[in-house]
């Protein structure tokens, strides 16, 4: 790329007044002097860690924190898995435990088909589980108290207004506005089945009107396997919904319990031993990972605001020098997608961890939060390590590939989703009513993603009801046309469009990839790392602009 004449003479009134000095002062082998020390800082920033240490002694101390981040954030990401599934496993065994407790006859597996069929099995449900309250489980389970009462148990019946229902004659006269009648039980005297038929309780079940019945009542627990793993009990508040739910009046009452929990700080404890010690030393090693990251994020701000920077000089020094613009690809360049990911774990990380220590000094319990930023910032930190791999001509084939398939990719997605909301919507709503894998949006799509990765075909077929035949030959028809569709032809597409671009970036690395402007200016410094060029210019030399406003002045 040859140098152009340089026009002296009068600026206009558009001109930036740094570009009128640089235009007027600099002589031609001025302006050759700063293209090449403008060559050399990009040379200089596109190189990797290793050619930065060889131009300039530049240590790699982005890639050192970033292995040193991948080995904490792991170890620590462990430490509060192996927490936090104590914490999930202890709220579900009480959940089942509560099942088998105060329904009567439960046995696993049974939630979709537990329902009473008479108004007796109704009443019988109730009052056992009324009178299991005193006895409540061999666990270390309390009612939760106010004062030194225990709270009372809450019946509630939820009922139409008013009702006259006649079946027989078709005939019917309903007020559609809910009323809600509740009665308190104290949870510690037992009651009679024949009491709900009294009226000393003021509590009657009229079925004809009845849309539900909820049972509510609070139960506290503490956390005590977590004493053998070194971490400090947490203590549980349960909030007990035993709902039987009759809005369909079909004859069939299903009877479920819900268990709403909550997390608290014990109010008085003591634990023997080197507990407090171990939460203390976690406690510190989940700050250094925070300050470990802090040092991980400014490095990346730093190198994301250089680039940036870089990126202006070089539109600028384009534009008034070769009166060109940049393409908007090579603009992007400059902008180091894998730091904004890194900086992304970093922010993730540091919030993550923050979490942590007030769950483990018992301030907070929000430990599905803390997870989730956790894992996502742990995931991320192993990608970002995929960028320092790109360096090497052998590893990065991965990387090339996905980032040219990309678009395409995207745009092939966008035309593919519109067939497969379309099958969605269609298999909701005509196979809903008759398949239980139709039953919402959510599940037709987890059904149909199933069938196009080849999972549960059979099943799917199977399971369809044959109460109406025209929906059951509909059902058949649909399933072939999706499977044969998407299978057959949209997967083999996908597949296709990937290996033809894999193929591709393979072609190109054996004859060499296709050069943009940027990487033909910069083609033209020949200077090697280890030349000591590089050494020579450090950070210290000034952009393009201000060396021209220096110039200016000496003038």
């Amino acid at each position: 790329m040859e140098n152009p004449e340089v026009a002296v003479g009068s600026c206009s009134a558009h001109d930036d007044e740094n570009l009128c000095s640089y235009r007027r002062h600099l002589s031609i082998s001025q302006e050759g002097l700063l293209e090449d020390q403008l060559r050399r800082k990009l040379k200089f920033f596109f190189m990797n860690p290793c050619e930065k240490f060889w131009a300039r002694g530049r240590k790699p101390w982005k890639l050192g924190i970033q292995l040193l981040k991948i080995a904490m954030v792991t170890v620590q990401l462990v430490v509060f898995g192996l927490s936090n599934q104590m914490v999930v496993a202890f709220k579900e065994e009480n959940t089942v435990a509560f099942k088998h407790l105060f329904l009567k006859g439960y046995m696993d597996r049974m939630d979709d088909t537990y329902a009473v069929y008479t108004q007796t099995d109704v009443y019988d449900q109730i009052f056992f589980a009324i009178n299991q309250l005193p006895n409540i489980s061999i666990g270390n389970h309390a009612y939760e108290k106010k004062g030194a009462e225990e709270t009372a148990l809450a019946l509630c019946q939820q009922f139409y207004k008013r009702g006259i229902i006649s079946p027989g004659n078709d005939t019917f006269d309903i007020d559609p506005e809910i009323v809600t009648d509740c009665l308190y039980v104290e949870p510690m005297i037992p009651l009679e089945n024949t009491t709900v038929g009294k009226h000393n309780l003021n509590f009657t079940l009229d079925f004809h009107r009845l849309v539900m019945v909820q049972l509510k009542f609070n139960l506290k627990a503490i956390n005590l396997q977590t004493v053998r793993h070194h971490e400090l009990p947490d203590c549980y508040d349960f909030t007990l919904r035993i709902v039987f739910d009759n809005k369909a009046h079909s004859g069939r009452i299903k009877i479920s319990l819900d268990n709403d929990i909550e997390i608290r700080e014990c109010k008085d404890w003591h634990v023997s031993g080197s507990i407090q010690k171990n939460t203390h030393y976690m406690m510190i090693f989940d700050a250094f990972v925070i300050l470990t990251c802090l040092a991980s994020l400014i490095l990346c701000t730093r190198s994301v605001v250089k680039g940036i920077q870089l990126q202006r000089e070089f539109v600028s020094f384009f534009l008034y020098y070769y009166k060109k613009e940049v393409s908007f690809s090579d603009q992007m360049e400059f902008v180091n997608g894998w730091y904004i990911m890194i900086m992304v774990s970093d922010v993730l990380t540091i919030v993550g961890s923050t979490l942590k220590m007030e769950i483990q000094a018992k301030s907070l319990t929000s430990y599905d939060v803390c997870s989730i930023l956790l894992g996502t910032s742990t995931m991320l930190v192993w990608l970002g390590v995929i960028r320092y791999l790109g360096f090497f001509q052998k590893y990065n084939l991965l990387i090339l590939t996905l980032r040219a398939a990309l678009p395409n990719v995207m745009r092939f997605c966008c035309c593919a989703a519109m067939i497969y909301l379309g099958y969605c919507f269609c298999g909701w709503i005509v196979l809903g009513p008759y398949h239980v894998k139709f039953r919402s949006l959510n599940m037709v799509s987890e059904c149909l993603f199933s069938l196009i990765n080849g999972d549960d075909m059979f099943a799917t077929f199977a399971k369809m009801q044959q109460k109406s035949y025209l929906v059951w030959l509909f059902s058949r028809i649909y399933l072939y046309s999706f499977i044969s569709l998407f299978i057959y032809m949209v997967l083999s597409l996908f597949i296709a469009l990937i290996t033809d671009t894999y193929e591709t970036v393979k072609h190109y690395q054996q004859d060499g990839f296709p050069e943009t402007e940027l990487q033909r200016f910069i083609s033209q410094c020949k200077d090697l790392p280890n030349s000591g060029r590089y050494r020579l210019e450090e950070e210290s030399s000034a952009s393009l602009f201000c060396c021209c406003n220096g110039c200016s002045e000496h003038m």
